[in-house]
């Protein structure tokens, strides 16, 4: 313990694991540390079911319906991996996805007055859909089209539209997009939580648009991936990553202190000894004094013996309401998986619910989704505060990742893995940096 490291990591969240391996794989030397005897911080999946009661604080034990304990694995974060972004891009440029398997999110939905719809994405969907009309449709196919086809660096292509001008309120205008189909274009699309983006530049949602699209284009269900046996298995792999590099794990490990000298750290007090490093990357509980509360997160996990009505009794799928359809100003989301992704006993549906809170009342603002799942067997409500870092470390060289937020996708991580590089590194974070170096197998067999 008593040792000179570069970078001591506190926490061993999603985030934290992704830079720890990142900075193992560059060379760096890593102690990486965590109070809990467990992997996954924030963002960990917990077994067994009976586990899951006692961290709510229900007194019961699960009843015999629920199956074996054993056969649960419950996200306490829920998310999907978009399957052209950035953080599948992260594991296979880092091979991390030789420990993991995924398996394809059955379907993607929207709410519009009270009933939910299969989302749009595709020319043909479009023509199909329900939740327009015949010459909205075309307009919408025109638009997909445009945006299909679009190209930053091909003025050719942007038919009157300044990808750094126009805002996306005027690229929807110039298609004469209806209200409804905005909506569903930039909360189930674009994966907006709110409607600000519209007083924005186009470029970013344009591109976000064809992510959704690029990503649906690989696997054709969905956009989205999830790993068996939860999220938790995520961390688990990017830390596994670090310690072929040479990184050292330490769980159950206490923080007592986090030591600064003349305005910067130099190391972290752990029942006595002091590990000394140049850097340090946490999640924002351990430095209380330094991260400042941005909001609160409600999530609410169900678990139901049923398919959710009218998904063509998916075993996975996502729904987005937009917060223009319950007069709020951001989005709740829905994300549903299963028996069939091992983290739930046979016939058990895990749906999770989640929404940024705007009133007093968190629980009334999610009645909306929770009424799409009824029948509900168990729900299980945490309500968490959102933290960012006061400082960006430049002086500190403290580094504190965001909590996790509302999306129910993991860009907004990826973007904060981004920053938190180049804050440390001073340079952009390449994708081509995290490859394997050839011949680098340490002990692993050549595959």
């Amino acid at each position: 313990m008593d040792e000179e490291y570069d970078v001591i990591v506190l926490g061993t969240g999603l985030t934290e694991c992704i830079l720890s391996g990142i900075m193992s794989v560059n060379g760096k030397k890593v102690l990486h540390m965590d109070r809990n005897p467990y992997y996954g911080g924030e963002s960990s999946s917990i077994t067994p079911l009976e586990e899951l009661y006692k961290r709510f604080g229900i007194s019961d034990s699960p009843p015999e319906s629920m199956g074996r304990g054993r056969d649960w694995n419950v996200d306490l974060i829920p998310k999907f991996l978009m399957a052209n972004g950035q953080l599948v891009k992260m594991l296979l440029y880092t091979e991390v996805t030789r420990y993991l398997d995924f398996k394809v999110v059955e379907g993607s939905f929207v709410y519009k007055g009270g009933k939910i719809y299969k989302v749009p994405s595709t020319e043909t969907e479009a023509l199909a859909s329900n939740l327009m009309g015949m010459f909205e449709k075309r307009r919408f196919r025109k638009f997909l089209v445009f945006v299909a086809n679009f190209d930053e660096n091909d003025p050719k292509t942007f038919e009157g539209v300044d990808p750094k001008l126009t805002t996306m309120g005027e690229v929807y205008k110039k298609f004469d997009l209806g209200q409804d189909v905005i909506d569903f274009t930039g909360h189930a699309l674009a994966l907006y939580r709110t409607d600000d983006y519209l007083e924005e530049p186009c470029l970013e949602t344009i591109n976000r648009i064809k992510l959704y699209s690029e990503s649906l284009a690989r696997y054709g269900k969905s956009p989205y991936l999830y790993p068996l046996y939860g999220l938790g298995e995520l961390p688990q792999g990017f830390a596994r990553l670090s310690a072929i590099y040479g990184g050292t794990y330490m769980l159950n490990k206490p923080v007592d202190e986090i030591v600064i000298e003349d305005g910067h750290v130099v190391g972290v007090k752990s029942e006595g000894e002091i590990a000394r490093c140049k850097q340090l990357i946490c999640d924002p509980s351990y430095i209380p004094d330094r991260v400042q509360k941005v909001g609160q997160v409600i999530r609410v996990i169900c678990v139901l013996s049923h398919p959710i009505k009218n998904t063509n009794d998916a075993n996975s799928c996502q729904i987005i309401i937009p917060q223009n359809q319950v007069n709020r100003k951001s989005d709740i989301y829905v994300c549903m998986i299963s028996y069939a992704h091992n983290v739930a006993a046979q016939g058990k549906y895990i749906a999770i619910v989640s929404t940024t809170v705007e009133t007093s009342d968190p629980e009334a603002e999610i009645e909306p989704a929770l009424e799409l799942l009824e029948p509900i067997d168990q729900k299980f409500v945490a309500i968490s505060d959102m933290y960012e870092s006061t400082d960006d470390g430049t002086d500190s060289q403290v580094f504190a990742s965001r909590s996790y937020d509302a999306t129910t996708h993991f860009e907004t991580t990826c973007n904060d893995i981004k920053d938190i590089y180049k804050r440390m590194t001073g340079s952009d974070f390449d994708f081509e940096n995290m490859k394997r170096k050839q011949n680098d197998v340490f002990g692993e067999d050549e595959q």
